[in-house]
C-alpha cells in the first residue's frame, strides 16, 4: 500500500497555524485544550498528516485571533508559494531565531549574526550529511569529559 503524501495546500496551512500558535506563545497542548481535540492531532494538522475541517479551521482561527483567510496563502503560482519566505519561518527555530534577531539593536551585531548563520550553512550544505550525523555522535560522547566552563548546559563561561 503506498502511503499518502500531505496536499501542499494542508502542509501551508498547518505552517501557518504553527507559526501563529509560536507567535502567541502557546503550546501544542493548549492549542489543542481550546479546540478540543489531542495535542498528536494538532501535530498532524501542523504537518498537514491531518487536514483540518471547516468548522475546526474556524476554531483553530479564534483561538488564534485571526481570520480564517490569513490562514492561507495565494496559491495561483504554486512554485512561488514554495519559495514563500513565510515557508521558511514554518522551519523548525526558524520563528525563535527571527525573534532573537529582531531583538538585537546594533547594526554590527546585525551583521556578523547575519555573516554566522550563513557561514555556518554554507559549511553545512558542503559537508555530506553521514559526515554530520558521525560530528554530532563524537560531540555527544567527549561531552562528559569537556571542562564544566565549556558545556553548553552550565550558562556562560566563567
Amino acid at each position: 500500500m503506498l502511503a499518502r503524501t500531505p496536499d501542499p495546500l494542508d502542509v501551508m496551512v498547518g505552517a501557518r497555524i504553527r507559526i501563529l500558535r509560536k507567535h502567541r506563545g502557546m503550546s501544542q497542548g493548549e492549542l489543542a485544550g481550546k479546540i478540543g481535540v489531542s495535542f498528536q492531532q494538532v501535530q498532524k494538522y501542523e504537518k498537514g498528516t491531518n487536514r483540518v475541517g471547516a468548522s475546526r479551521l474556524s476554531c483553530i482561527a479564534d483561538v488564534l485571533g485571526v481570520s480564517v483567510g490569513e490562514l492561507f496563502e495565494p496559491s495561483e503560482n504554486k512554485s512561488a508559494a514554495a519559495k514563500s519566505p513565510f515557508r521558511l519561518l514554518a522551519e523548525r527555530d526558524a520563528l525563535r531565531v527571527l525573534t532573537a534577531f529582531s531583538r538585537t539593536t546594533n547594526p554590527r551585531v546585525r551583521r556578523a549574526i547575519t555573516k554566522l548563520l550563513e557561514s555556518v550553512a554554507d559549511r553545512q550544505s558542503a559537508v555530506k550529511p553521514s559526515t554530520v550525523r558521525a560530528a554530532a555522535a563524537k560531540r555527544r560522547r567527549t561531552t562528559s569529559t569537556t571542562p564544566a566552563k565549556f558545556r553548553r548546559d552550565t550558562g556562560p563561561l566563567a
